[in-house]
């Protein structure tokens, strides 16, 4: 049987939203949602979010209204307090999650936060859902379509956790194979999303100052920035370089096959990676030991 979930009825904020589509994403993908403010019909549900006057997780009720609550959280960071703590959501994840959504919607949804106008946020994405509605009846039918908004959100969260998770390690073996050599370049085997990893490895004080890889048919050699968030680069690609593309580009680089050089000389692109390593060295890019 699908787990059951019972919210409040009427207009919604993002933290039951929320709590409801981190239901079905790590806990019961079929779990449907009952709205109402019956408490009769409340106590029926499996797992009760944001209703009901209490905060009992070994129940599976997560409300944060009564006043014998004097937390922090809304019911979405008590449903992921409780997903972790029953292993449905492990640690690491849970700590990603709360510090990238759930706990501003905690503050949010506690009056610890406003949301900025001009600055798209969950919260504002999720009530503007409300505004859709001509009836009370039809929140019901919204508040589901902002779950799945959610959900899809959560979903993407998850994979992309899991993605910097799989390029920890190809990271710390190609930063050591760098240390090896004493080598500016690490060598990806593809895309990986390498920048989380690099610097939780101490990639702020690596030598390393471009990443090759291969991507689709052709090679890329991106400039590393100094610091996680920074638009600038420990070493930036040759101004004379910047902007330009096909034969203007190999003709200023002196290599066949290079492609394409942002004009912020963030990155480039070339045919293979023998053409990005000779246009690398031609322009005393590289260096190693080797």
């Amino acid at each position: 049987m699908p787990t059951e979930v019972a919210t409040h009825s009427g207009s919604f904020h993002a933290d039951d939203v929320l709590a409801f589509a981190m239901i079905r994403v790590f806990f019961d993908q079929e779990a449907t949602v009952v709205r109402t403010r019956d408490l009769e019909r409340i106590a029926q549900a499996d797992i009760a979010i944001d209703v009901g006057g209490e905060f009992a997780p070994d129940r599976r009720r997560f409300d944060h209204h009564q006043a014998s609550y004097d937390g922090d959280r809304s019911s979405a960071g008590m449903v992921l307090d409780w997903l972790e703590a029953d292993g449905h959501i492990g640690a690491e994840m849970a700590h990603s999650l709360r510090a990238d959504l759930v706990d501003y919607v905690d503050a949010v949804d506690n009056g610890r936060r406003t949301p900025e106008r001009g600055v798209p946020c969950f919260a504002m994405i999720v009530g503007v859902y409300n505004n859709l509605a001509a009836s009370p009846d039809e929140f019901d039918g919204l508040f589901r379509d902002a779950a799945a908004v959610a959900a899809g959100l959560l979903e993407g969260l998850r994979a992309g956790y899991q993605a910097v998770a799989d390029a920890r390690l190809v990271v710390r073996r190609a930063m050591s194979q760098a240390d090896e050599t004493a080598s500016n370049l690490l060598f990806l085997d593809a895309y990986h999303a390498w920048k989380p990893a690099y610097f939780e490895l101490g990639g702020a004080d690596h030598h390393t100052e471009f990443v090759v890889y291969p991507a689709e048919d052709s090679w890329r050699v991106v400039a590393i920035p100094p610091v996680p968030g920074s638009f600038d680069q420990k070493r930036s690609l040759p101004a004379e370089w910047a902007g330009l593309v096909d034969d203007e580009l190999s003709s200023v680089v002196g290599v066949n096959g290079a492609r394409f050089c942002h004009k912020n000389r963030f990155i480039a692109v070339f045919e293979s990676r023998e053409a990005a390593l000779e246009s690398l060295r031609k322009w005393g890019l590289e260096r190693s030991s080797a």
